[in-house]
């Protein structure tokens, strides 16, 4: 998960893909709430939480920044290709909705 970080925040283009190549599968997808993009799309963040992890994929908690604000929070859901990188990750916004009564 920090090569996935980190490949989000380089900003040379020739390392940035070397590490999306590491991590993310060639048809690998990311999703959330605004729409879906090819996973090797550009946007910035920060982890804001350990990582968890099953056979089936992980989750974490993350943070876009705009400077020192936080603009938005949220937590991603990934999905593991056979080969152990990223097929598809889910991105969710926060805080999250409260329960209906």
């Amino acid at each position: 998960m920090a090569t996935y970080g980190a490949a989000w925040n380089e900003t040379d283009e020739a390392k940035r893909t070397a590490l999306l190549e590491e991590w993310c599968a060639d048809d690998g997808v990311y999703q959330d709430p605004i729409g879906t993009a090819d996973s090797r799309a550009r946007h910035t963040i920060d982890f804001a939480s350990g990582v968890d992890i099953t056979d089936a994929g992980l989750s974490g908690a993350w943070v876009m920044r705009n400077g020192d604000e936080v603009a938005l929070e949220g937590m991603d859901f990934a999905e593991l290709a056979p080969d152990g990188r990223i097929q598809r990750i889910a991105g969710f916004f926060g805080p999250f909705p409260p329960l209906d009564d």
